[in-house]
Parts: C-alpha cells; structure tokens; sequence
C-alpha cells in the first residue's frame, strides 16, 4: 500500500476530500520525523512507537581494497509496534511458504 492508496482509503471511508485527506497525512509523517529529528520518540497507544535507536561505533570491512574503516555511533529511526498490533498482524495474516 503507497500513501496515495492510504489517502484514497481514507477518503473513500471518510467521505472528506483527498486534498485535505492529503495534507493530514502529509502533515502527521512530518509531524513524526520533526519529532524524531529533535529526539523526540513519537507514541501511539494501540498502534506503536517510533523511537529513536542508538547504533554503536562498529568496525567494517571493504572487502575490495581488503581495509578495515570505524563506522562512528549514529542513531536510526525505528518503528515498534504494539502488542496489540502485534497480534492483530499474527492472527489474521497467514504464513507464506
């Protein structure tokens, strides 16, 4: 699913315009990576955090040139679903073999 399935979604559910469905989702991604981009970790209660991770400093290796660099500490977004979420997903999307 894209964000212009979600907006259609949305709209189509709602009955509001795609053009203000638009910029609501627009404005909550934005809204969520300001936050993070401040430090800020994001909580939705019954849907998940987005958080901000740590990464440690990690030695790496250009197997090319055959040379060893230091990748420095760094933080990530990351996403962490509810358990409510969790569960919701388990139980109702089947396994692919």
């Amino acid at each position: 699913m894209t964000k212009a399935d979600i907006v259609t979604s949305i709209a189509d559910k709602t009955g509001i315009e795609k053009i203000a469905v638009q910029a609501t989702v627009e404005a909550f991604m934005n809204e969520i990576k300001e936050s993070l981009e401040s430090g800020e970790n994001v909580y939705l209660r019954g849907f998940g955090s987005f958080i901000v991770k740590e990464r440690a400093e990690k030695t790496g290796r250009n197997i090319s040139k055959n040379t060893t660099i230091i990748i420095p500490a760094h933080n990530i977004p990351a996403f962490k679903p509810a358990k409510t979420f969790v569960e919701g997903v388990k139980s109702k999307v089947k396994v692919k073999k």
